[in-house]
């Protein structure tokens, strides 16, 4: 071993951890404190605000004891209750008992309710975890600084440091309260019921079934819902969503470009025109559309009066001609916004390309495959990732042009359903819950595997410093 080797190895040995991003980590994280802190730090992880008390913090240290005593009495109070009652979903049964020669009826479980409030009572349980681990820290925060001859911070503060060196926490507390209430605590009580048998013939009182509910959607079987009609629509789904997303896409770019081209005359005429479909409400438009294509709608009597054909179309009473409609209407509703979209692009794309592929010769088939195509991909991939996200879940124009329908005589879906409007099907109209929420969880599974795969394989997302 050299001299060298020798004397680097134990500054490398001294040398402090770091977080992934380069900076120093926190010095009042969660396992410090614990190990360095006295007493009166410890005994704020179970007495909320002790320390903070302790050490003339006296807002601090009441906000955390009166958030515990809170949380507490909630739990003691009903948390308990309906957690205790998570297992199993309830059992007792309503009943009716004759007093006073009249029947009166005992009010049993409610197991959705159970539910709900036992995934809520769950998350205050995490809250209530948190609020521990930030007593905490904000005790042994205090204990340091009286340690190194400072004073604590003051309750303001504290809050001017939430617009300064802490406005990431300042900004983002509301929004993530937000993500939490309205989204993960819906998603989690939705998942939940996948495992339950809360459907049509259980809406009161239903119990836990493991993984039962999988079983149908992946079976061979007949049922409301099996292997082969889940393939189907999932399959008609992703169909959908590609013709929708990409027809949308290119056709709405080349008409962009033929606007944006130097020789057209009226521009913003024409982006008007354009932008007339997106002015009206688009569930009035679907809903003008299914009148008109019906067998005796304005369409088939227009054409059977030019003398086109001899008798209606099925635009939507066939599966193959329904599909092909929706996909059809779906780009006279769409391209508009990709027009607006491509056009903000086109207008920034930088000059200095186009000179550079002029100098080396190019022509405008050259000029469009290695410049303008390319930095319109790595500026709107993210965006055509989520327009296909949002056609794999676009409800509003297969159910308000189709219904899904054609339908076959005992199936659940049509032939034009996704998995969306298959989804509000089995939960609105048939009342199967669980097994509504399993195809909920395929099809996030599907959207996040084809969403996470596309984006990582981006370049937006390996060449997030510019275009090259």
């Amino acid at each position: 071993m050299t001299t060298a080797t020798a004397a680097a190895k134990p500054r490398a040995r001294k040398r402090k951890r770091v977080d992934s991003d380069g900076l120093q980590p926190s010095p009042y994280r969660f396992a410090t404190a614990w190990k360095n802190g006295d007493v009166l730090t410890r005994l704020s992880l179970f007495i909320f605000g002790l320390g903070d008390l302790a050490r003339k913090q006296i807002v601090k240290g009441l906000a955390f004891l009166v958030s515990e005593v809170l949380i507490i009495l909630y739990l003691v109070e009903k948390g308990n209750t309906y957690l205790s009652k998570l297992t199993t979903l309830g059992t007792a049964k309503q009943t009716k008992v004759k007093v006073n020669g009249f029947w009166v009826y005992q009010a049993g479980d409610n197991s959705v309710v159970i539910l709900l409030y036992g995934v809520m009572s769950l998350f205050v349980l995490i809250l209530l975890v948190l609020l521990a681990t930030l007593s905490l820290r904000s005790a042994y925060k205090a204990q340091v600084a009286i340690q190194n001859g400072n004073r604590p911070n003051t309750i303001l503060q504290d809050l001017r440091s939430l617009f300064d060196q802490n406005a990431h926490v300042g900004l983002m507390f509301l929004p993530t309260l937000g993500i939490v209430v309205f989204t993960i605590l819906p998603l989690v009580f939705m998942i939940s019921m996948a495992f339950t048998s809360y459907d049509q013939n259980h809406t009161v009182l239903f119990s836990w079934v493991g993984l039962k509910n999988f079983g149908k959607v992946f079976s061979t079987g007949g049922g409301d819902v099996n292997a082969s009609l889940f393939f189907s629509v999932l399959a008609w789904t992703l169909i959908w969503a590609f013709f929708a997303t990409f027809l949308n896409f290119f056709l709405g770019m080349f008409m962009a470009m033929i606007i944006e081209r130097k020789t057209i005359k009226g521009k913003a005429f024409w982006r008007a025109c354009f932008s007339m479909s997106i002015a009206v409400p688009q569930f009035v438009s679907l809903l003008v559309m299914h009148t008109m294509l019906q067998r005796d709608g304005a369409i088939n009597r227009l054409l059977e009066s030019w003398g086109w054909i001899s008798s209606p179309l099925p635009w939507l009473s066939n599966a193959n001609w329904a599909r092909v409609t929706v996909i059809v209407i779906n780009l006279w509703v769409g391209i508009p916004y990709t027009i607006m979209q491509i056009t903000g692009i086109l207008q920034n794309v930088p000059s200095e390309l186009y000179e550079a592929a002029e100098i080396d010769g190019a022509n405008w088939w050259q000029r469009f495959c290695n410049v303008t195509m390319p930095y319109i991909f790595f500026v709107l991939t993210p965006y055509l990732i989520t327009t296909f996200t949002g056609n794999v879940n676009n409800f509003n124009v297969i159910y308000l042009l189709t219904g899904g329908e054609p339908t076959p005589v005992g199936a659940s879906a049509g032939k034009t359903d996704l998995l969306i409007t298959w989804l509000y099907k089995l939960t609105v109209d048939k009342n199967n819950y669980n097994l509504g929420a399993v195809i909920g969880i395929m099809t996030f599974i599907v959207l996040a595997v084809v969403s996470l795969l596309t984006y990582r394989n981006s370049g937006s997302y390996k060449n997030e410093e510019g275009f090259r």
